[in-house]
């Protein structure tokens, strides 16, 4: 079994539910408080132990690859006025050199295209996929759990979540097969099946550890639902030929995706700082 090493980011969608927002600036870089939404997922992976970072972007997102890099006019000022404590923050949320890549997805062909767009930079390896939209709260996060249980079962692990079965059509659900360790077997996935037929209340929440035969399945992969090349699409295929694992994650997800989402994340985590919990509350209990 391959050490995971590498993470892949897919951060070329264009945000059209922010708009005008996003009109200039990409939606990953919204801030929630005090960093923008990809920090919190990088910082995800990176706790993982995630060493090479992947993301696949589009136009008008250079401003994502300058975030992750070295200001050295910021950094000089901060240092002139001895502003050590943010110089500090803003070391250790740099990666190292050499460890982030770029490609582009030219068109919006969908999460299964922008997947296959890493595919020489992940080369044969297992790689994680962290939808950029998603912030998970748990101690310690979704996917430096997720990679433990890979670490015993190998194969792919899919992190789940429970919904309301009322709801179940609305999402990708999996099959819950047999315990092994913090997961289960994934005995089947269906995408937004038909009222009353699902196989559980356990959607697909965003976070993945996948193997590199994905990439051959997807190369040549029909589009499907909205016209464009679907992730679920070609892991239904791989699932026939490789086992899946389902991890049951039961921290707090914020799905940065929508504006209430996003709202809803920046109250939660402003409440989580001392310094602003108070005034947060006020203003919620003053507005209400």
């Amino acid at each position: 079994m391959k050490k995971l090493r590498k993470a892949v980011f897919p951060v070329a969608g264009l945000g059209t539910r922010f708009l005008p927002a996003t009109k200039a600036v990409p939606k990953e870089m919204l801030t929630v408080v005090d960093r923008p939404v990809i920090q919190y997922v990088v910082d995800e992976a990176r706790e993982a132990g995630i060493e090479h970072f992947i993301f696949v972007t589009g136009r008008n997102k250079g401003v994502i690859e300058d975030h992750f890099d070295i200001q050295f006019e910021l950094n000089e000022t901060l240092k002139d006025r001895g502003k050590t404590e943010q110089l500090d923050l803003l070391d250790g949320m740099q990666p190292a050199a050499g460890t982030t890549s770029f490609t582009r997805q030219q068109e919006p062909l969908g999460l299964g295209h922008a997947v296959w767009c890493a595919r020489d930079l992940v080369g044969d390896e297992p790689f994680a996929l962290l939808l950029p939209d998603m912030i998970m709260q748990a101690e310690p996060g979704c996917m430096a759990q997720m990679a433990e249980l890979y670490r015993e079962t190998g194969g792919n692990v899919i992190g789940v979540q429970e919904c309301d079965p009322a709801e179940a059509h609305k999402y990708g659900i999996v099959g819950r097969g047999e315990e092994k360790g913090a997961g289960f077997r994934i005995t089947g996935m269906v995408e937004k099946p038909p009222k009353g037929t699902a196989p559980s209340n356990l959607y697909i929440n965003g976070r993945y550890i996948l193997q590199p035969t994905i990439f051959d399945i997807l190369e040549t992969q029909e589009r499907g639902a909205g016209n464009e090349i679907q992730l679920t699409d070609g892991m239904l295929k791989l699932e026939k030929e490789e086992p899946f694992w389902g991890f049951h994650f039961t921290g707090e997800v914020y799905d940065c995706g929508s504006p209430e989402g996003f709202v809803e994340a920046n109250v939660a985590i402003a409440m989580r700082k001392k310094e602003l919990k108070a005034r947060v509350v006020e203003t919620v209990e003053r507005l209400r």
